[in-house]
C-alpha cells in the first residue's frame, strides 16, 4: 500500500513487479478517447461530416486519406455507415484497453544506481557522472546539466542502453548533473529566483570547486530557460551555454497559450493556495491539453507491440518516466503559468530574475541551441526564438522531437555526436 501511495504522489518510478497506475491521469485520456470516438456516429448522421473541411494547410499527407474517406462515406448508407464507425470505435476501446493493461502489468523495472552525490541543499543533490563505470576521464572537462523542475532528471540517464550522461562520460567528458526531487516543505515557497539565483548558483559553485574550472552549463527543456538566467548571471564563471529545447517566446506559433496559461491559473488557484503547490496529475492534464488524443495513440500503438522487444521496453521506461513526476512549487507555478505562458514575459522582456531582467542578447559565451523539429511540446519556433537572441549562437536542428532528442534511436547520430563535436571545438579554442 506504501508503495502505491508513493507512485500515486510521483515520488518513486515502480518495482519489479508492482502494478503501475499509469498513465496519468487515466480518467482524462479515457474520457478524451470516449468523447473522441463516441462523436463520430453523430458525424456521420451530420449533412456536413467533418472529415469534408478544408484540411490544414501543414497537413499535405492527410489529403489521399481524407479523399477517400470522403468517397466511401458519400457511397455508403448512413445507418451502414453509423454501425461501422461504432464497431470501429468500439475495436480501438478494446485495444487502448489492452495497450494500457499490458503496460500496466510490464516486468520491466529501472535499475540503474545513481551516481555519487557531490553536493546536497534541500532536496536538491548534485550527481557526478565522471564517476560512473562507464566514464573513460572522471577528470574530464565538466558539464552541468539543469534538467526541467516538473520531470525527473534521470529522462537523462534513462536506462543502460539510453543515457546521455553516460554517454558523455564514456566520451570522456565530466556530466554533473541537478537533481530537483520533489520539493520539500522550504522548496514549497520557492519562487524562480530562488531556484536560479539560489540553488542554480551555489550549484553551480560546488561544480567549479570540485571540477577546479569553468563548466559548460546545458539545460534541457524548462531546465535550458533557467539555464539562461543562470548564464546571464555567472558569465565568468562558465565555458559555454548548451540549450536543448529550451522555450522562450511562448506565444510563437502558440494562439492558445495565453488562454491556457491565465485560465489554468485562475482554475488551479485555490489549489495552489491550499497544497502550496501544482499536482502531478494536474500539470500532466495541461500537457494532455496541447495534443487530446497523443496518450490514446500511443498506447494503441504499443497493444501491437511485441512486448518483450527493446522496443517496447523503451516504450515502458519512457512511460514510468512521464508517471513519476513532480508538483511545482505554488510561486513558481504562478510565474510560470501567468508570466510565462500568460505574458509571455521571457520574450517581452518582462521576467526577471533577483530584480534584473533577463536578456540573452547580452550573452557573449560560446553558445549551442537544438531545435527538435518535430518538437509538440516546445514548438519549434519557440526554442529558435532564445538561439537567435544570443550573438553567435550556433543553431541546430535535427529532425527528432522534445524527448526523442534524448531517448530515440536517432539521438546519438542526431544530437549527442553533433553535440559533442561543439563541446570539443569550443573547449580547444
Amino acid at each position: 500500500m506504501q508503495a502505491a501511495r508513493e507512485q500515486a504522489a510521483g515520488t518513486s518510478a515502480p518495482r519489479q513487479g508492482m502494478r503501475r497506475l499509469g498513465p496519468r491521469p487515466l480518467t482524462l485520456h479515457l474520457a478524451m478517447a470516449g468523447f473522441a470516438w463516441s462523436s463520430w456516429r453523430l458525424a456521420s448522421l451530420s449533412s456536413r461530416p467533418p472529415w469534408l473541411a478544408p484540411l490544414p494547410a501543414d497537413r499535405p499527407d492527410l489529403a489521399k486519406r481524407v479523399g477517400d474517406l470522403a468517397r466511401d462515406s458519400a457511397s455508403a448508407r448512413p445507418e451502414a455507415l453509423a454501425a461501422a464507425l461504432q464497431r470501429e470505435a468500439l475495436r480501438r476501446a478494446h485495444r487502448l484497453l489492452d495497450g494500457i493493461e499490458a503496460y500496466r502489468h510490464h516486468d520491466y523495472s529501472r535499475d540503474l544506481p545513481a551516481p555519487p552525490t557531490v553536493w546536497r541543499a534541500g532536496t536538491t543533490r548534485l550527481l557526478d557522472y565522471g564517476a560512473c563505470p562507464e566514464a573513460t576521464a572522471p577528470d574530464g572537462a565538466p558539464i552541468l546539466f539543469v534538467p526541467s523542475l516538473i520531470n525527473r532528471a534521470y529522462i537523462l540517464d534513462l536506462s543502460p542502453r539510453i543515457s546521455l550522461l553516460r554517454w558523455l562520460a564514456a566520451e570522456g567528458f565530466r556530466p554533473l548533473l541537478v537533481d530537483w526531487d520533489v520539493p520539500g516543505s522550504e522548496e514549497r515557497g520557492f519562487s524562480l529566483t530562488d531556484y536560479v539565483a539560489g540553488r542554480l548558483e551555489r550549484a553551480l559553485d560546488a561544480a567549479r570547486a570540485l571540477a577546479g574550472r569553468p563548466p559548460l552549463l546545458a539545460g534541457y527543456c524548462m531546465g535550458g530557460t533557467l539555464a539562461a538566467a543562470l548564464a546571464q548571471r555567472r558569465q565568468q564563471d562558465l565555458a559555454g551555454l548548451i540549450l536543448l529545447a529550451a522555450p522562450w517566446d511562448f506565444h510563437c506559433d502558440q494562439p492558445q497559450a495565453a488562454p491556457l496559461g491565465l485560465g489554468s491559473l485562475l482554475s488551479f488557484g485555490p489549489v495552489l493556495d491550499v497544497l502550496g503547490e501544482l499536482p502531478v496529475d494536474a500539470i500532466q492534464a495541461l500537457f494532455a491539453a496541447v495534443d487530446p488524443l497523443g496518450g490514446v495513440r500511443k498506447f494503441l500503438s504499443f497493444a501491437g507491440l511485441d512486448h518483450r522487444s527493446a522496443k517496447a521496453e523503451t516504450f515502458v521506461a519512457l512511460e514510468d518516466w512521464l508517471n513519476d513526476g513532480v508538483p511545482l512549487a505554488a510561486p513558481v507555478a504562478r510565474e510560470c503559468l501567468g508570466g510565462w505562458y500568460g505574458a509571455n514575459t521571457p520574450a517581452a522582456g518582462g521576467w526577471r530574475i533577483a530584480g534584473e531582467t533577463v536578456a540573452p542578447e547580452r550573452l557573449r559565451l560560446p553558445a549551442f541551441c537544438v531545435v527538435p523539429a518535430q518538437d509538440r511540446i516546445v514548438p519549434p519556433a519557440s526554442a529558435r526564438a532564445l538561439g537567435t537572441a544570443i550573438p553567435g549562437c550556433k543553431l541546430y536542428e535535427p529532425a527528432v522531437g522534445h524527448i526523442g532528442m534524448v531517448t530515440s534511436s536517432r539521438a546519438r547520430s542526431q544530437v549527442w555526436t553533433p553535440l559533442t563535436e561543439w563541446m570539443h571545438e569550443t573547449l580547444s579554442c
